[in-house]
């Protein structure tokens, strides 16, 4: 080994030790973000500040009327300091679900709602979290985005019902957690699950496997599911998108027939799609394609 490699490990293991030392957790500037996220290091957890929060408003979400209302008022609940539930958004893609959860924090922020994103693998850091904005004045939307496990992912999945419901201690009272996901019962479900379904006289009981899966989607005390957009909504958020990247009514008018074909060659008529193709559209034909915002 070289002078020039002992030197190195020498640091690394200086390092290693000064690391030992600093505290485990940081501070949190409060003040400097609306959102946040919760990060890992070699120390631990901290909560760290968005930059760049993404102000999408509630009137830019069109074709979820019904989804917009139901997270809307529990949200204005909760930052009203009434009772709230917990709320697990599921269904097809690019339907809006995380937009959604955007939206209301850009409306209820000024009433003191704050936003933590946390990562799937991140759950089992869930306590500590919570342990960390329970004494705090704010409303904390706890965020797990495209939320879903599979069979080996036991330890955030556990964490995660433990802290919606089944803990020893309480949950705060400034907390809710907002989820998203594709799928209905968050896991994976397979064929040999119905077959442990067992006949008692005219009662269907499920197998152990199901109601494993099912007990934890059950611990969100709002559902909201959200369906695929048939052609006039997918057209009508594409024209919403277009007015806001400054296109002209009648730019918008000639833009429906290559809106369609752009969704036919993507496979879907989403939200996510939809605002793809005015980005590209509007890039093409209305000078930088900035907003009028």
């Amino acid at each position: 080994m070289s002078e020039l490699e002992k030197l190195i490990k020498r640091g690394e293991a200086l390092l290693e030790r000064v690391e030992t030392l600093l505290p485990a957790s940081r501070p949190v500037d409060w003040q400097a973000s609306i959102a946040f996220r919760w990060r890992k290091t070699s120390r631990g957890g901290y909560i760290q500040p968005v930059a760049n929060v993404h102000r999408i408003r509630l009137s830019d979400l069109h074709g979820v009327d019904n989804q917009k209302t139901l997270i809307e008022q529990n949200t204005r609940q909760f930052v009203e300091g009434r009772t709230a539930n917990n709320a697990l958004m599921t269904g097809a893609r690019g339907t809006g679900k995380s937009s959604l959860v955007k939206a209301v924090l850009n409306k209820f922020h000024r009433q003191g709602l704050r936003l933590i994103e946390v990562e799937k693998h991140d759950l089992i850091d869930l306590p500590d979290i919570v342990d960390q904005v329970a004494a705090r004045p704010e409303k904390f939307i706890l965020f797990c985005d495209d939320l879903s496990f599979e069979l080996s992912e036991a330890a955030g999945y556990k964490a995660l019902k433990s802290v919606l419901d089944g803990s020893v201690a309480a949950t705060s009272e400034n907390l809710l957690i907002y989820a998203t996901s594709n799928r209905r019962h968050l896991m994976p479900e397979y064929m040999q699950e119905n077959l442990e379904t067992k006949h008692l006289g005219e009662e269907i009981h499920p197998g152990e496997t199901v109601e494993e899966k099912i007990s934890l989607s059950e611990r969100f005390g709002l559902w909201v599911s959200f369906y695929p957009f048939d052609q006039d909504e997918f057209l009508a958020i594409v024209a919403h998108w277009l007015g806001e990247l400054g296109c002209r009514e009648s730019e918008i008018a000639k833009a429906r027939q290559e809106a369609l074909q752009w969704a036919l060659q993507r496979g879907s008529r989403s939200g996510r799609v939809a605002w793809q193709f005015a980005r590209d559209f509007a890039g093409r034909h209305s000078g930088d394609g900035k907003s009028k915002r």
